[in-house]
């Protein structure tokens, strides 16, 4: 089946459902797309599986994308091995309350999946149990991949991005635009900034936390070479002779 075909086909075993097929990109690997709504989210994995058609027998990952004031899209890429065709499928959860079904019992697969996102994102997986840490020690507090999380890493490492286009070595031109993830000047850490390392609105107090420093190891001594012997004299060599 064609993604176009598999699109249809989604759309028609979700009805009255209200399902939006369509394609991504990626020209001969483009997959169908079926945005569903979140209460047909556990119904439309488990008709991929079961209709014949589609036969999605094997469930290839599952994340979520963070849309800010829009939500959370979670996304599952389902894959049929008889086929040889996938299916996307997406729906959309809102940021105040982010929750969606478990499909856990439809495919087995997705309990390390979902155990990441919920952790990832802070979005629950109603219907299971089993919600723990997966990659984060207990104490960490956030989750690190919504957009709101301040990404401490860039913070304290220079950030390759931070000259724009025109912008001379010297430190002329435009003044540099912060990356995302990094706060204002005077929002993180308590040691005061370079002039010229915070960015637009520089100011006294700065993004860079205090690191030691890092003392590179001494380098082991190079042994000696033993100097080399001189060559044997040839008759002739002496000096006078002719």
């Amino acid at each position: 089946m064609t993604p176009e075909e598999v699109g249809r086909r989604m759309a028609t075993l979700l009805a009255p459902a209200e399902a939006t097929p369509s394609v991504s990109g990626g020209q001969r690997h483009a997959r169908a797309t079926v945005d569903v709504p979140a209460a047909s989210w556990r119904d439309a994995l488990r008709a991929a599986r079961d209709d014949a058609e589609l036969a999605c027998d094997f469930f290839d990952w599952l994340s979520a994308v963070d849309e800010l004031a829009e939500g959370f899209d979670v996304v599952a890429h389902l894959w049929s091995t008889r086929h040889r065709h996938g299916v996307l499928l997406r729906t959309r959860v809102p940021r105040e309350a982010p929750e969606v079904a478990s499909v856990v019992d439809v495919y087995p697969g997705a309990d390390w999946h979902e155990r990441e996102t919920h952790e990832m994102f802070g979005i629950d997986f109603a219907g299971r149990r089993g919600l723990l840490p997966l990659l984060l020690p207990p104490e960490f507090e956030g989750h690190p991949l919504r957009k709101e999380f301040v990404l401490a890493s860039r913070v304290a490492k220079p950030w390759p991005g931070a000259k724009e286009p025109g912008e001379s070595e010297a430190g002329g031109g435009r003044r540099p635009i912060r990356p995302p993830g990094v706060p204002a000047p005077g929002e993180w850490g308590t040691t005061p900034t370079p002039a010229g390392a915070g960015g637009v609105g520089e100011g006294p107090r700065g993004g860079t936390p205090a690191r030691p420093a890092r003392e590179r190891p001494a380098r082991p001594a190079t042994p000696e070479r033993s100097a080399r012997p001189a060559p044997p004299e040839r008759p002739g060599d002496e000096e006078g002779t002719t």
